[in-house]
């Protein structure tokens, strides 16, 4: 079967006009009319219902066209793969990365990564992480940034860093009148949470079973943000990844950050891909450009 064929027809089931697909694909329309004539011979099936001012698709054409997409994107992933396990510093990396992560960490690494890699092109889906991890297993994502734990099974991980949480609180709070706070400190508290699907409820949730505190059961934040403007509007106390309270995150009035004292509850990130993958070797030294210095991840006192 022809590949070009399939390419003209796949223009053609989008543009539904001989010329423009023919002009799409550069070629003329002749020479793209002969290739899906080809086509339809060889498939023995008619793909094109030929109308004098319309072109419609048949049935059988509509389910071929899309069988004939997902070729075609496979082959360009072939043709990518290649490419990248010739060379993956000048090809492209799909990377996840989980929304209560990604506006922390990303000012402090991209510039750093476009320096040592000048040449990648630095795909990032902004996702949670059960869907990282799909998309991971599909092979719609190279790799994951993401916090533990998670299913290993079939994939390997490299840390990059242990993230400490602080309590964010409005400036009225009486805990503000200590400098460190412990567990116990947010013993009958009822704690701002993010809605389920955030791997930052599930942290927080454990803090709350360490410290006797418990959950507001009546909202559910579906962002950083919003937990924050819920804090400065006197609403509760929450807890805060410290990235998310580092420059050139601005601070928020009427917030009062404070740090736990030693240990600190924490997450662990880090950088996640298959077991299978060619690009096992260039993702772990990626790993050291994700990794931040210790004073970023120092609480704020």
């Amino acid at each position: 079967m022809n590949f070009r064929a399939l390419q003209y027809f796949v223009k053609l089931a989008e543009l539904k006009h001989f010329s423009k697909a023919a002009a799409a694909c550069f070629v003329s329309q002749p020479t793209l009319s002969t290739q899906i004539a080809k086509l339809e011979d060889e498939l023995g099936v008619s793909l094109v219902e030929r109308a004098p001012r319309q072109v419609m698709l048949t049935p059988i054409g509509e389910d071929i066209a899309h069988r004939a997409r997902h070729i075609l994107r496979d082959i360009e992933h072939m043709k990518d793969a290649a490419r990248r396990s010739r060379d993956p510093e000048k090809g492209s990396i799909k990377l996840g990365i989980f929304p209560t992560l990604a506006p922390y960490l990303l000012p402090h690494v991209i510039p750093a990564i476009r320096r040592q890699y000048p040449e990648l092109r630095l795909q990032l889906a902004e996702e949670k992480t059960e869907e990282i991890m799909n998309m991971l297993d599909q092979g719609r994502l190279d790799a994951g940034l993401l916090a533990l734990p998670i299913d290993e099974h079939g994939m390997e991980m490299e840390i990059l860093f242990e993230e400490p949480f602080v309590t964010a609180m409005p400036a009225s709070h009486p805990l503000t009148d200590k400098e460190v706070i412990c567990l116990k400190d947010l013993e009958g508290e009822e704690l701002l949470l993010l809605e389920e699907g955030h791997c930052l409820r599930q942290h927080a949730l454990a803090v709350c079973a360490l410290a006797g505190a418990h959950e507001r059961v009546d909202f559910h934040a579906t962002s950083m943000e919003t937990l924050r403007q819920m804090v400065a509007a006197n609403a509760g106390v929450t807890l805060m990844p410290v990235l998310s309270v580092k420059p050139p995150i601005p601070s928020t009035d009427n917030i009062v950050l404070r740090r736990f004292e030693s240990p600190a509850p924490s997450r662990t990130i880090a950088i996640v891909w298959r077991s299978s993958s060619p690009l096992g070797g260039f993702l772990k030294k990626l790993a050291e450009s994700l990794k931040l210095k210790p004073n970023l991840l120092v609480e704020p006192r």
